[in-house]
């Protein structure tokens, strides 16, 4: 399953995915990773939360990010959940249209049952048709 959180930078996205991983820590009977563009919000998650700073590796297209991601899921089988905070900075997607990405992370989610939660700056009105019904949060 694919989770967006959406809304124009500033509005509140991080605090309110933060809150979620936090709170499915609880229920969680796998793994949960956090990726983001730096470890800033280190100190805000759950210690059982894997945090991922994605600038630390060279991922160039939206396709090496995709890659990133598989390879996270091939290196951990109990994964259950990942967050992506900066979801256009970090998968390298500022300026374009994100509908690939969102279809192909759809994708390994059913392949390999992980839940995505993605926070992404755009407004629900610019989120692709095919996935409005995917926004649980927009502010």
């Amino acid at each position: 399953m694919v989770e967006l959180i959406v809304g124009k930078k500033g509005k509140g996205k991080t605090k309110v995915l933060l809150d979620r991983v936090n709170g499915a820590i609880k229920d969680a009977n796998g793994s949960i990773v956090y990726l983001d563009k730096s470890t800033k919000h280190m100190y805000e998650l759950n210690n059982k939360v894997r945090l991922i700073d994605v600038s630390g590796y060279p991922i160039s297209n939206p396709d090496e990010f995709v890659g990133f991601i598989c390879g996270i899921i091939s290196q951990d089988h109990d994964l259950e959940q990942i967050y992506l905070d900066s979801f256009l900075k970090v998968a390298r997607l500022e300026d374009s249209d994100v509908t690939s990405t969102l279809e192909k992370l759809e994708k390994v989610s059913n392949m390999y049952d992980i839940t995505f939660v993605i926070s992404i700056s755009l407004d629900k009105d610019e989120i692709p048709a095919g996935f409005q019904d995917k926004v649980s949060v927009a502010l």
